[in-house]
């Protein structure tokens, strides 16, 4: 665990969350994917909601990246700050100087406690991550930064700055062309998120054969449908029930993306295996 971490967990019992950001064998062990971090005891896409799912044990962390006005690379899942932050602007309008600025601690979710919290660029994560060596981070372009600046420019902005851990990264996005280009480009393993489930999906995530396909669990056929065969891992959104992650894993679902990271893992080990 790196420095900054520890300094920021001695002062998590201010938030209330000590006892649920101890270190976590069962986390550490099992295939969960942290969905914007912590992000359900922690502002979602921030370094504390990452560091925290990492203090707990997680191995696989997920974030969102958006680039600012001069191509900055900021975690984001939306376009503006409504709903997450203290600022109503796009932030493909805004310098990376003014992002810095713009409190990202969802007040309608935790009212002050995180009103500290800043939008972090992706070069902070890289630092943090390269403390974290058995840590795994999926790095999703989003759709908005690639319609507004180009699949080149978003793909150049974030390769450059990932490049210390890239070997530990996963390139995921919505977006075919950027993750054929970011194959091409980096050598990179990437994930595609299905937009649709149906012939036309399929046919081309046979072609593109990513290493991980990623799906909402509303998207997928109900069981007993089976899920497309092919040498990737799936990866099922949003899970937070135990019981739906062994049906997941036994339809052949490798991954399960969650907010509530600590919480799924403790009600699996409390189901064993069954």
């Amino acid at each position: 665990m790196s420095g900054w971490t520890h300094a920021y967990l001695s002062g998590v019992h201010l938030h209330g969350f000590v006892a649920l950001i101890q270190p976590d064998r069962q986390l550490s062990e099992l295939p969960i994917l942290a969905h914007r971090g912590y992000a359900a005891r922690f502002p979602e896409n921030t370094r504390e909601a990452v560091a925290a799912a990492v203090a707990a044990g997680a191995r696989f962390v997920e974030f969102d990246i958006q680039l600012s006005a001069d191509g900055v690379p900021f975690l984001l899942h939306d376009e503006d700050f409504k709903r997450t932050g203290d600022a109503v602007e796009r932030i493909f309008d805004l310098d990376a100087a003014e992002v810095d600025d713009i409190s990202v601690g969802e007040s309608a979710r935790f009212g002050a406690a995180f009103s500290g919290v800043r939008a972090p660029r992706l070069s902070r994560l890289v630092e943090d991550l390269v403390e974290w060596p058995a840590v795994t981070a999926f790095v999703e372009l989003k759709r908005q930064s690639i319609g507004h600046f180009g699949h080149e420019a978003v793909l150049d902005a974030v390769l450059a700055v990932l490049q210390p851990v890239v070997a530990r990264c996963v390139i995921i996005s919505f977006d075919l062309e950027i993750l054929v280009l970011a194959r091409q480009r980096a050598h990179c393993r990437i994930g595609w998120a299905l937009s649709a489930w149906n012939k036309d999906a399929q046919q081309q995530a046979a072609r593109l054969a990513p290493e991980f396909l990623f799906c909402n669990v509303k998207r997928l056929p109900r069981a007993p449908g089976a899920l497309w065969q092919g040498n990737w891992t799936w990866v099922v959104y949003e899970i937070t029930d135990p019981a739906q992650a062994r049906e997941l894993a036994r339809r052949g679902v490798g991954m399960f993306e969650t907010m509530a990271c600590v919480e799924l893992a403790a009600g699996l080990a409390e189901g064993g295996d069954s």
